[in-house]
């Protein structure tokens, strides 16, 4: 890459966030600290990502990868760990990893093609056929669904508080209950991946596709589909919603009700961050709200 980097548009909004002008900052400095590290011949950013740098990167033999350079936050941090734990079967494999600056060296995926391109039940089958490789055990030093979701319930209405009760106080209600009924009852302890959505799915040569960017941890096989329910990625429509809910719950077995539940109490959690509001978030907790099943 020649000349200045060039942020991201995707990126400024981290400005926000504590930590994140700093961060942006030093970017340049990072990327050309680990292009020196590895010896990288690295292009200009993809603009996709939204809470890293990521740039194409050529080994010197010539090998195409993909440079990651994180924002640190808590929810990536065991980003590395968890790709090595899965050791490429249905994700990228990684390459090499730099904790110190949080930057990742892993396979590019080619063409790259994401999984939203294709229509919602094609794009469906084969998450059913990708979903139960990632379920495996897992332990330290993964956070667990039960702590990730206390953490929630504590921020969740702090945060609505904070940015001027931007929606219905039921719907806090709604996912705090969720949150509480469903942390202590959950089936079989697996990695998951709480940002497995169809963006994060790229057609590729090794295998048809293969996950990125994910962001695990340990929890039952119902958090597992979440991000997906609720991504707009897939269309975003109450029809599309409730579709991706039937089909991953009925075709991967699992507890329908468990599912909705996770994809409220999460989606709203995530709803509010700072002064930005995700209007689509909310309108996926209304959809699956107004079903009155559990």
């Amino acid at each position: 890459m020649t000349g200045a980097l060039r942020i991201p548009d995707e990126l400024t909004w981290l400005r926000g966030m504590a930590g994140g002008s700093r961060w942006l900052a030093e970017l340049p400095e990072r990327l050309t600290t680990c292009a020196e590290r590895w010896s990288l011949r690295v292009g200009p950013p993809f603009g996709y990502a939204f809470a890293s740098l990521v740039v194409p990167a050529d080994l010197p033999d010539g090998t195409p990868a993909v440079l990651k350079l994180q924002f640190p936050d808590a929810e990536s941090e065991h980003e590395a760990t968890a790709l090595r734990h899965w050791d490429g079967d249905g994700t990228v494999r990684l390459l090499d990893h730099d904790p110190d600056l949080r930057a990742l060296l892993v396979e590019r995926c080619h063409p790259g093609t994401p999984l939203r391109t294709l229509p919602l039940d094609e794009a469906l089958d084969v998450l059913v056929g990708l979903l139960p490789r990632l379920w495996v055990p897992a332990g330290q030093p993964f956070t667990s669904l039960a702590e990730a979701a206390a953490g929630w319930a504590t921020r969740l209405p702090v945060r609505w508080e904070r940015a001027g009760q931007p929606c219905e106080r039921r719907l806090v209600d709604l996912a705090l209950d969720q949150l509480a009924g469903l942390t202590g009852s959950q089936g079989e302890q697996v990695l998951v991946n709480q940002d497995l959505h169809a963006a994060n799915v790229l057609r590729a040569d090794r295998e048809p596709w293969l996950v990125i960017d994910p962001k695990p941890l340990v929890g039952e096989r119902e958090f597992s589909v979440v991000p997906m329910v609720r991504g707009t990625e897939l269309g975003h429509s109450r029809a599309a919603v409730h579709r991706r809910l039937d089909r991953l719950s009925a075709e991967l077995g699992l507890d329908r009700g468990r599912v909705r539940g996770w994809t409220i109490g999460q989606t709203m959690a995530w709803a509010i961050a700072g002064d930005k509001i995700f209007d689509d978030h909310l309108d996926v907790v209304r959809w699956l709200q107004e079903t009155g099943d559990s």
